[in-house]
């Protein structure tokens, strides 16, 4: 059963694409149904589906770390420690279920994981094409969710202007993009913190985006003889030193 369960987390078998297809599914629901809660006040029925969600984030939890080689760098790993908090917040919902949403942690591990990536440069063409724009394109939105979660958690019931998701959601992206329209700010030194994160981390984040924009696509494939990465999608040869590069298309299996 632990070989079963260890082949399906770390296998590159259709089983294996599936379930963690799976996974990634079931992670983005969660979020999207913490996200659209809180639009609507606590009812009783609202807590038993946040008590059978973290039942089950709990019993994929324990099936992850009874097949992990290494528990104590699961538990402590950034997506255990975020699966930790989520499971605490939606079994005891007066800790504050809405940080739920850092079950995105799981999204920023699954997305970086080697059979993941390769098994989208299989299925998709456009990903397989602008991978570095998708992959920047991700990181931007992760980060702008969990800010976005980070500031309603620790924003809403002091701060006035900030009520739900969307007001949340506006500050984060009006500081990101330094617009600055100044009609929601956040209270207290904690609130000048964060905004001063958000200003620093998320232009970062969002030049970065630009930068992979703006330049020619390109497929990030090691050259075995020289190193070099970035090659276009459609090269045979490495423009570095000439070795045959074998690079993956729609035609491999």
């Amino acid at each position: 059963m632990r070989a079963r369960l260890n082949a399906l987390y770390e296998g590159t078998s259709r089983a294996a694409m599936r379930f963690r297809y799976g996974l990634l599914i079931f992670d983005l629901l969660t979020i999207v149904f913490v996200v659209a809660t809180s639009f609507l006040p606590r009812e009783p029925w609202l807590e038993a589906v946040d008590l059978v969600i973290g039942l089950a984030i709990l019993a994929e939890f324990v099936l992850r770390l009874w097949v992990a080689d290494d528990r104590k760098g699961e538990v402590f790993s950034l997506a255990g420690i975020a699966d930790v908090v989520v499971i605490i917040s939606l079994l005891a919902p007066l800790t504050g279920e809405g940080l739920a949403f850092l079950r995105v942690a799981r999204l920023f591990r699954l997305t970086r994981s080697y059979q993941m990536l390769s098994r989208l440069r299989q299925d998709s063409r456009f990903f397989r094409r602008n991978e570095q724009s998708v992959m920047a394109g991700i990181n931007l939105a992760i980060f702008v969710f969990v800010v976005t979660g980070v500031v309603y958690e620790s924003q809403s019931g002091r701060n006035p202007e900030v009520t739900n998701y969307a007001d949340a959601l506006y500050f984060t992206v009006t500081t990101l993009t330094t617009t600055g329209f100044g009609d929601i700010t956040l209270i207290g030194t904690d609130g000048r913190l964060l905004s001063v994160l958000v200003m620093i981390f998320g232009v970062s984040l969002f030049i970065r985006l630009i930068q992979v924009l703006v330049r020619p696509p390109k497929v990030d494939h090691k050259c075995p003889q020289c190193g070099l990465r970035r090659h276009d999608f459609d090269a045979v040869h490495c423009k570095a030193c000439g070795t045959v590069l074998n690079i993956e298309d729609e035609g491999a299996v």
